[in-house]
């Protein structure tokens, strides 16, 4: 629910901050003082077109500020598919406009204005003279339906989803292999040469690796005998090998004089014995080391294939193998193409015909869902003083296969006997509109996501029992919603579970709008006010606490 809204510079608007509640809010007060800027401001948050005309000063920034408090989950996962999240179940919508520019922030992150209304949208819905009244958008009509009609129709949907999209894939793949056809005898000519190629190559995972240090060895072969023999020289007899030979010696007779030098012997002499397997070693490798050219320009040119193969189907030989495999498999398609066209479809047949299925059961679910839902509306509508107000929503059948089904259709209204049924969005004035959509809201409440609804100007040409009806309707919706709304009629007014009233002042040779909160005797004296205008006398609020008991006792017993 809209938890407050901090309005700064905005029209008649210094810097207000409006703390709203759960249930029914209104908001009241005289023609002109400013309840409309409100709901402008709102609008702003929720990423309206900006208007630098709005600014009160334009020298200073406008800043409209809407907390959001949101504890329903499934709100919460749609939000966050739209990587919007949640920080302690709260959503932050923000707009800046100063006279050169306009900003929308989400949760203090900048966002692009469309985002901000996506967001907005499904989270709070305006129902009155505003440019984004959703029940004149023709594709809301069936959402409408299906939301009436809850989890039973919502199962059979996602089912026809499903079907869609399982359905377009093998369409697609159809299509695709149909297109392809004509360059089959290239394609598979192709193909074998390139498997030709690689099996040809008779490769073995892991030689490449084996090879390369072969080639290596080999192409160093020069620099590798002119260090061992550099190595060789300096240990073998003439280096260091003579020069131990010459160090054992001297021990050797030093030991006869003195048996404690046994150990240094034996150290020098393992020294020794390791140098000459050392040399020994060297020796053999010099002995037997043998530049073979031929074998040489083989592995070279093995290395060249390898390498060749690499730069055509992989980085590996793993990878090589892994597109023969691939290249195998689409030569066995293409030479049994007949078959495989056949089997796709044969799968797209049956799965179209799944889609007909579920689309058909679809139809008779939403035909069912709008059925019971008119007839409330119907209902509805008479209570709301639209006594010969028609209203049907005929289905039409789409030409095109579509993931939310075949089912197309439109709310039709006639609003006078005798007039024939005509779309809802150029047969409505504002305040029609905003009663009727408060009859199909109230019937939906229930299964609405929306979390907080605004009606504007409800009370549009109604009085007495009909002003009651629409009372009595928004404590109801204000049951499963929370509800704003600006009204001019007291009898609305008094059911409200918080009431705020807009009042303009002139300081300073300046207009500003307040808005206040009203309790107790600020209340019985607005509602005085809302009943006699100006000419306030104790009767009048003496009839103001009345109303006032009547509505908790109504409330409470809802």
């Amino acid at each position: 629910m809209l938890l407050s809204l901090r309005i700064k510079n905005y029209a008649l608007i210094e810097s207000e901050e409006i703390e709203f509640g759960e249930g029914l809010n209104i908001l009241t007060g005289e023609t002109g003082a400013g309840k409309s800027i409100i709901l402008g401001a709102l609008s702003l948050a929720l990423g309206e077109k900006a208007n630098k005309e709005s600014l009160r000063n334009e020298d200073e920034e406008a800043l409209v500020e809407a907390i959001f408090s949101i504890d329903d989950e499934e709100m919460k996962k749609r939000l966050s598919e739209m990587d919007v999240e949640c920080f302690d179940d709260e959503v932050i919508l923000t707009r800046k406009v100063s006279s050169t520019r306009s900003k929308a922030l989400i949760n203090g992150e900048s966002v692009p204005s469309q985002k901000l209304h996506a967001v907005g949208s499904m989270l709070l819905d305006i129902f009155g003279q505003h440019e984004h009244q959703s029940l004149l958008k023709k594709e809301k009509h069936m959402e409408i339906i299906d939301e009436f009609g809850g989890d039973d129709l919502f199962s059979v949907k996602e089912k026809v989803s499903d079907a869609f999209f399982k359905y377009q894939k093998l369409k697609d793949e159809l299509d695709e292999a149909k297109s392809s056809s004509v360059n089959r005898e290239k394609d598979l000519m192709y193909l074998n040469h390139e498997v030709e190629e690689i099996t040809n190559a008779n490769l073995k995972e892991g030689e490449d690796v084996e090879l390369e240090n072969e080639y290596r060895k080999m192409k160093n072969s020069q620099k590798i005998m002119e260090s061992v023999s550099e190595a060789y020289g300096r240990t073998s007899d003439d280096g260091a090998s003579g020069l131990i030979g010459y160090a054992l010696s001297s021990m050797q007779k030093a030991l006869l004089y003195d048996e404690n030098l046994k150990d240094a012997y034996q150290v020098l002499s393992d020294a020794d014995g390791l140098l000459n397997d050392f040399n020994r070693t060297l020796g053999d490798y010099i002995s037997d080391a043998n530049f073979d050219g031929e074998y040489f320009n083989e592995v070279e040119t093995r290395l060249d294939l390898i390498n060749n193969l690499k730069s055509k189907y992989g980085n590996t030989i793993e990878e090589i193998l892994e597109a023969l495999d691939e290249k195998s498999k689409e030569i066995e398609k293409i030479e049994n193409f007949d078959g495989y066209l056949e089997k796709l479809k044969i799968s797209l047949k049956e799965t179209e015909e799944e889609y007909l299925k579920y689309a058909s059961l679809l139809t008779k679910k939403r035909e069912a869902s709008r059925d019971k839902l008119l007839k409330e509306v119907r209902n509805s509508l008479k209570d709301l003083n639209f006594s010969n107000t028609e209203v049907e929503m005929p289905f039409g059948v789409s030409d095109t296969y579509r993931k939310n089904g075949l089912d197309t259709g439109e709310l039709l209204v006639s609003l006078n006997l005798g007039e024939a049924l005509r779309p809802l969005r150029e047969v409505a004035s504002g305040g029609e509109l905003s009663r009727i959509s408060l009859a199909i809201k109230t019937s939906v409440a229930s299964k609405d996501e929306t979390e907080t609804l605004i009606f504007d100007e409800v009370d549009t040409g109604i009085s007495g029992r009909t002003a009651q009806m629409v009372a009595q309707m928004m404590v109801h919706l204000g049951k499963n919603a929370q509800i704003i709304c600006i009204t001019h009629l007291p009898q609305i007014a008094v059911m409200a579970d918080s009431h705020f009233v807009v009042e303009k002042e002139v300081i300073d040779g300046s207009t500003i709008s307040f808005i206040k909160k009203l309790y107790n005797n600020d209340k019985v004296e607005e509602l005085s006010r809302m009943l006699s205008g100006d000419s306030i006398t104790e009767t009048t609020r003496d009839n103001a606490r009345e109303m006032i008991e009547n509505a908790e006792n109504y409330k409470m017993s809802v």
